[in-house]
């Protein structure tokens, strides 16, 4: 996978968007809309596309970001309205093909492309934004990439959306998953300013058409809007559009309808080199980042603004970074920001941090950040999110693992972590532990107000490996899995939800969660991605796809039948 933010997605797994790049004419908010074959194709001057293996742009369209995942389907059907997305939908109904729909193609598991699926929906064609007045919220149609939603939002209106950091992450899987990144802390989850969502499903009768779901208390599709905002892409249907309207918005200017990102950040960027880590200072850097959150979770926080990635390399890269984004606005910022990396990296001697000359994980070498540097918001964004090599080196394959944190992580499970990344039977500079702020204004939110439940934890934890060769998969999906069931070993391999964990994200799939040969600690994967929410997930499952069209390894089950 590619930078912390990236992790936010399942972007391969989920759809994408569809409509005009123009001004959308508003609906009423609960507006079923079908499209009969042959209807007209909309304002989108893209025409429906379907590609079949014959044609020479097959091979672009059916592997993701992981190559480790590449899929041989009989058809990929490029949409780029809602109308070629129900009709796309419809055609493999009634050939009774399977389905999966990829949005960015940053899916960390074989979600979309695997050898089940026969039809590939592709919704990157729909990828525009535009404010659509009639429901006063901001449309953004699911095949655009956070970049262009962030420049787009930006530049027209002067607001944003607290998204991911890697830019080319797909809207659609990247929001229905719940959607997180650098402003959340201070701001909230993607989905607590998600207003409304448009989504092609299937009904009992077999029919495909379009749903407008929205946060509406009287919306009688409210439970389909819930359910996109946080349990995944590939469940209930294609995702073609989202609008956006953050909570307690007033009035009619577009610019008061969204978040207002900071004006300026302050970015600061060190490499912590193992020739100065031993025993004691990285348990000392790794306690000091748990215990540093644990205090500062709060979002009433002077640092409910700072958002900052602690990348633990393996030993054979050389050097582990901490890559930390504030908000210059705030009051005596630059002292607060000072503050903080001197407490994580108390442990170390001085003058051990050092600038990032040489790629660290996935940062690349960030040298001019050693010391904070004050950068416009946008300019800052559009630097910290392509400036990642593995978001575009088609050759890499991946091995993921996710955990929420409550509490940092024990003394025991810091040497877990050590001894993992000092292992001399696998050297590879991309395979690393990286923590991930989390807690502030996300955690205001009840873990049921929306499907991400996860809504107490201070930070979140990425075990992955990055490999370019398909003869090292077996060494670097072994590392990945034994570094992180020794470090969960106390509840059987897997972060329970308890006093220090809160299960996985469902952003970060994980191919193992469902074997228990993996997973053995009792706890079903669901309970592990959605709590208890899980249950109020099959209802909305059973209501809007009775029929399980929309499904994969890890997809939301129908309930038992009485």
């Amino acid at each position: 996978m590619t930078g912390p933010s990236r992790r936010s997605l399942l972007a391969g797994t989920v759809a994408a968007a569809a409509g005009t790049a123009g001004a959308l004419a508003a609906r009423p908010a609960a507006a079923a809309v079908a499209a009969p074959a042959g209807s007209p194709a909309g304002g989108s001057g893209f025409p429906a596309v379907t590609v079949g293996p014959g044609d020479p742009r097959y091979g672009d369209l059916v592997v993701g970001n992981n190559a480790r995942w590449v899929g041989r389907p009989e058809t990929v059907r490029l949409v780029a309205t809602t109308e070629h997305a129900v009709r796309a939908v419809q055609d493999a109904v009634d050939g009774g093909k399977r389905i999966s729909v990829r949005g960015g193609g940053h899916c960390y598991a074989d979600f979309v492309f695997n050898p089940q699926v026969q039809t590939v929906i592709d919704m990157t064609p729909m990828n525009g934004v535009s404010y659509d007045a009639g429901r006063k919220a901001f449309c953004v149609e699911a095949g655009a990439t956070l970049l262009d939603v962030y420049e787009a939002l930006y530049k027209g209106w002067g607001v944003t959306i607290p998204g991911g950091r890697c830019h080319s992450v797909g809207v659609g899987g990247h929001v229905s998953g719940g959607g997180y990144g650098m402003l959340s802390r201070q701001h909230g989850l993607t989905v607590d300013h998600l207003y409304a969502v448009e989504v092609v499903v299937v009904g009992a009768d077999g029919r495909a058409r379009a749903v407008v779901a929205t946060r509406e208390e009287g919306d009688p599709h409210r439970d389909l809007w819930w359910a996109h905002t946080g349990a995944g892409g590939g469940n209930f249907g294609v995702i073609t559009r989202y609008w956006f309207r953050s909570p307690g918005a007033r009035g009619a200017d577009p610019a008061g309808q969204l978040i207002h990102p900071p004006k300026e950040v302050l970015v600061s960027a060190l490499a912590l080199p193992w020739s100065a880590l031993d025993e004691k200072a990285f348990t000392g850097l790794v306690r000091n980042y748990g215990a540093w959150h644990e205090k500062n979770a709060r979002a009433d926080s002077p640092y409910a603004s700072l958002c900052s990635f602690l990348t633990l390399c393996h030993q054979a890269n050389g050097t582990v970074s901490l890559l930390t984004q504030m908000d210059a606005g705030v009051p005596d910022a630059e002292r607060l920001l000072h503050d903080y990396v001197a407490s994580v990296t108390a442990s170390l001697g001085k003058g051990a941090a050092r600038p990032m000359t040489a790629p660290v994980g996935e940062n690349p070498p960030m040298p001019d950040l050693f010391h904070p540097r004050r950068l416009p918001w946008l300019t800052a964004t559009k630097f910290l999110g392509t400036n990642n090599a593995a978001l575009v080196n088609p050759t890499l394959r991946g091995a993921h693992k996710s955990a929420y944190m409550r509490k940092g992580f024990t003394d025991g499970q810091i040497a877990a972590v050590r001894r993992h990344l000092t292992r001399t039977d696998l050297r590879n500079p991309g395979s690393m532990v990286s923590l991930l702020s989390f807690g502030g204004r996300i955690n205001a939110a009840r873990p049921g107000d929306t499907a991400s439940v996860q809504r107490d934890s201070v930070f979140k934890a990425l075990f992955q490996s990055m490999w370019a060769d398909r003869a090292d998969d077996d060494a670097n999906v072994r590392w990945t899995r034994e570094s992180y069931a020794e470090v969960f070993a106390a509840t059987g391999g897997y972060p329970v939800p308890g006093p220090a964990t809160d299960g996985c994200y469902i952003n970060y799939a994980d191919t193992d969660i469902t074997d228990p040969a993996h997973n053995r600690s009792g706890v079903p994967w669901q309970t592990l991605y959605y709590g208890a929410n899980y249950p109020r997930l099959q209802r909305v499952k059973a209501a809007y796809d009775p029929g399980n069209v929309f499904r994969h390894p890890q997809s939301i089950a129908l309930p038992a039948t009485p």
